[in-house]
């Protein structure tokens, strides 16, 4: 296999540190140069890279009991293993999961031990799952990491002679009855010794100005107040800000509006607000602080304004871009990051989930409409299975497809829609990860996708079915008649009320406003009518026939979706992986919602619709 960059083989094997020299650039500029090698390689001989994968991967577990079950008996062709192998979900796994999470520690999924459990995000499909990992997976998540800078260079030079704002967190950890570690995928990655040893010698993707002990920091209030008071304290160095989620970054700039005073103090003196209590948190943070009254007179000025419009290049106005993914449902922060940061570049650089990290944004200044991730051959094996088309919509609810329908990495066509199906170093074999994606090109011999969606995530009251991208174009169509009345919707959620006959949507807004003149209620009523023209000709349908009622939106008080959060959070699930859900169920969130509702409205009209209309995609 082609060479990887920096300390790090195809094979995951570690290939010797580098020393560190005194010419930093000399090294980025090395290093770099390897990368973009291997990028090139990788993609230029992806097939024979995606054969060696498997036959790596089926040779190592070779007696793992879930290959024997299923009577691969050995064999490492990727013929046998199409024929043999079923294509699978995560219930089917479930069963030998839960003996390795109550501790049997012989070879059920793969030889190698279980080093511990990967929880994935909790409103991604809806229900928290665990994903086996091994040591070997930390080698090859920083390898995919070493490849974003490298890449980022070519567009934005200069960055390592700067350094990065990321807010960045850990979760707290659970254990299994067997006593595996249950965590989060970054807050496993934060707390490794890749992590770790990349902060203490020269890295430039992780010169972040933050401490890492800002980032392990357990709690929430002194991890946030602590990023962004490192942050603001070294803002002339920063050249790039950023977190996981662009909702994340928002929170950060919000957290900043309501506690700049706090953290001018800081600044002006050079001391540390009492409230932060974490001992190491502390020593870490006054080694960073010294006392810069002109620079907190400057960020006070900021923050005193009026308008925050531009706050990001106004207060580190040397940042050349926001590091965010921007793409499936958190599109719908773009307007209000552009306006925080003056329409700096949005950035999506990988594409990465708990059960392996995938690819990366080899043209990181695209638009957020037009990010598409490339694939990289090593990380896994890669089966993509095509999306059956019914009446111009891609049909997602295939439970058991044919294993004849799976093509590989290199068959995959131009603008076609798949579900991602990986098999793992870790033990996962033909396994259903729940992403769409869309091929939107090629990088040599490697396609390149767009993230369409999560599948199933969906409202449904009759035989309407309504996705998470469907559902936030209406929603955004709805929304833009808020505009003239100084008004924009902030945050949102749906559910589906079958407490009523016929059942129907219901739509939970949270808006800000300019002023506080009242919006008439019969422009909401306008929003829901727009909202309703905007979904598919089944749902329409189904509301001229009255098997479906009027769609409602439900006004909730400012703050609503905050509280959401905190619940979420409650239960357990990783401020990282945080996204708001687009359909919620769960009674108790329903009830919170409910409970902040201040007025709701209903549509008035029927949508147009008419026997025989045409498909909803007339156009490739």
């Amino acid at each position: 296999m082609p060479e990887a960059p920096s300390h790090y083989l195809c094979n995951n094997k570690p290939n010797g540190k580098v020393d560190v020299a005194t010419d930093n650039s000399s090294i980025t500029e090395s290093s770099n140069n390897k990368a973009l090698k291997y990028i090139e390689d990788v993609t230029s001989n992806a097939d024979e890279i995606q054969k060696r994968v498997l036959a790596e991967i089926l040779s190592s577990s070779a007696h793992a009991e879930y290959l024997q079950r299923h009577g691969l008996d050995g064999r490492t062709d990727r013929d046998t293993f199409k024929n043999i192998m079923p294509v699978v979900t995560y219930e089917d796994l479930k069963p030998d999961i839960d003996r390795i999470a109550n501790g049997d520690t012989s070879s059920i999924l793969c030889s190698k031990p279980i080093s511990e459990f990967l929880t994935s995000s909790g409103t991604s499909g809806g229900e928290r799952k665990l994903m086996p990992t091994i040591e070997d997976e930390l080698e090859r998540r920083s390898l995919l990491y070493s490849l974003l800078m490298p890449v980022m260079d070519q567009f934005v030079p200069g960055l390592e002679k700067g350094k990065g704002m990321y807010f960045l967190f850990v979760k707290s950890e659970a254990k299994t009855p067997g006593g595996l570690l249950a965590r989060p995928v970054l807050t496993s990655y934060y707390k490794s010794s890749h992590f770790k040893n990349s902060k203490q010698r020269y890295d430039p993707y992780t010169n972040y100005t933050s401490p890492i002990e800002s980032i392990l920091c357990l709690d929430s209030y002194q991890s946030m107040y602590s990023q962004m008071l490192c942050g603001l304290s070294q803002n002339e160095q920063v050249l790039r800000v950023g977190a996981v989620f662009a909702s994340g970054f928002i929170r950060a700039i919000k957290f900043l509006e309501k506690h700049w005073v706090s953290l001018c103090r800081d600044i002006r003196n050079g001391t540390l607000d009492r409230e932060i209590t974490d001992s190491s948190l502390r020593d870490a943070i006054l080694k960073i602080l010294k006392p810069n009254p002109k620079l907190a007179d400057f960020i006070e000025a900021e923050c005193k304004k009026e308008s925050w419009k531009g706050i990001i290049t106004r207060v580190w106005p040397n940042t050349k871009y926001v590091d965010v993914i921007v793409t499936g449902t958190m599109s719908q922060y773009i307007p209000i990051l552009d306006y925080y940061s003056n329409g700096l570049p949005l950035v999506c650089t990988m594409y990465a989930s708990s059960e392996c990290y995938f690819g990366l944004n080899l043209n990181p200044l695209c638009e957020p409409s037009e990010v598409s991730y490339t694939l990289i051959p090593t990380m896994a094996y890669f089966e993509f299975l095509p999306l059956e088309k019914t009446k111009g919509h891609a049909n997602i609810s295939i439970s058991h497809p044919d294993q004849e329908l799976l093509v590989d990495l290199v068959d995959v066509e131009m603008g076609q829609e798949y579900e991602l199906v990986v098999t793992t170093y870790a033990g996962l074999y033909r396994y259903r990860v729940g992403d769409i994606l869309r091929v939107a090109g090629f990088k040599n011999k490697a396609p390149q996708f767009n993230f369409v969606c999560r599948k199933n995530v969906v409202l449904s009251i009759d035989s309407d079915k309504t996705d998470e991208v469907e559902l936030q174009n209406a929603v955004k169509h709805g929304a833009n008649r808020l505009a003239e009345f100084g008004a924009s919707l902030t945050e949102y959620t749906s559910c589906a009320d079958t407490s009523t006959i016929p059942g129907h949507y219901v739509l939970y807004w949270e808006i800000s406003r300019n002023d506080e003149s009242p919006i008439p209620g019969s422009v909401f009523e306008e929003c829901c009518f727009t909202v309703e023209g905007c979904l598919n000709s089944v749902y329409r349908q189904g509301r001229v026939s009255e098997s479906i009622g009027a769609l409602e939106i439900k006004i909730v008080e400012n703050g609503t979706f905050d509280k959401l959060m905190d619940f979420a959070l409650s239960q357990g699930a990783s401020i990282n992986q945080y996204k708001t859900p687009r359909c919620v169920k769960y009674a108790p969130i329903v009830e919170l919602l409910d409970s902040k509702t201040i007025s709701s409205y209903f549509s008035t009209k029927y949508p147009h619709w008419v026997p025989g209309h045409k498909k909803w995609c007339m156009f490739p």
